[in-house]
């Protein structure tokens, strides 16, 4: 009976390293399909423009981010420039759609992004520095494509006041290790508990590097909205004063008075 419990033991004991070691090679195999760990490490920024059709219109956005946390996503409708999101390393801010004024997010968004900033520029590069843990789960098929299915669990976030798990699901084609899918549960806002779902092809190499230049994003087991990427820039030159919140004009005035 001793044998058979040490024995046991010894197969659970290998069992969990050998999971622990596949979900490595697989994450190993989808930065070197990409272009490498050492390249991804390199990057100081990255820049998209992309558009997404609206009702018939095309609508251009502009997405950046930096390696020191800095980001921004605006979209241009009818030739005005719109911030849906900004970050300049210490606010975090929108512009409101119906009074069409900048607004600084709560406490509980600033936090969740400040999480967000230690990915860049792929949650899964270096993740056991960042106190993440990654485990392979039974696979999937994805439109007809055999993935590895990863489980990437984060560092845990406060929401109204509680704290919640933070998980990401990634989704690779065995053959060719890329990334093909990714989900994750909403945590807040008007859809909290929704499940987004967002897939990935026509890979192109951008300086050495392989990104999607199609991706659907949307809700699983519902529909969808397609994104299609124009262009990527490595390394940006970027104006500082894009991620800043915008001062008024009588605040100016009232400050040089």
């Amino acid at each position: 009976m001793k044998k058979v419990g040490l024995s046991l033991l010894m197969a659970l004991f290998l069992g969990s390293n050998l999971n622990a070691q596949s979900a490595d090679e697989v994450i190993d195999g989808y930065f070197e399909a990409i272009g490498g760990k050492k390249a991804m490490r390199a990057l100081t920024g990255i820049q998209m423009k992309a558009s997404v059709n609206q009702g018939g219109m095309e609508i251009p956005i502009n997405v950046i981010q930096l390696k020191d946390g800095k980001q921004l996503i605006s979209i241009n409708l009818q030739g005005k420039e719109i911030v849906q999101s900004a970050y300049d390393g210490e606010v975090l801010w929108n512009t409101n759609f119906q009074t069409m004024k900048a607004e600084k997010s709560d406490s509980e968004s600033l936090q969740m992004m400040q999480e967000e900033t230690k990915d860049f520029p792929d949650a899964l590069l270096d993740y056991k520095k960042k106190g993440y843990r990654a485990e392979l789960i039974e696979g999937e098929t994805i439109e007809g494509v055999e993935c590895f299915k990863l489980k990437l669990t984060k560092n845990p976030l406060t929401i109204e006041g509680e704290e919640v798990e933070n998980v990401d699901y990634y989704y690779f084609d065995k053959e060719s290790y890329v990334l093909i899918a990714q989900e994750k549960e909403v945590l807040m806002g008007p859809q909290k508990g929704v499940v987004g779902f967002n897939t990935f092809s026509d890979y192109q190499e951008v300086d050495g590097l392989y990104f999607a230049f199609s991706m659907n994003r949307g809700i699983k087991g519902g529909g969808s909205q397609p994104l299609v990427i124009k262009e990527i820039i490595l390394n940006p030159e970027v104006d500082e004063s894009l991620f800043s919140f915008p001062v008024e004009l009588e605040e100016v005035e009232e400050t040089t008075e």
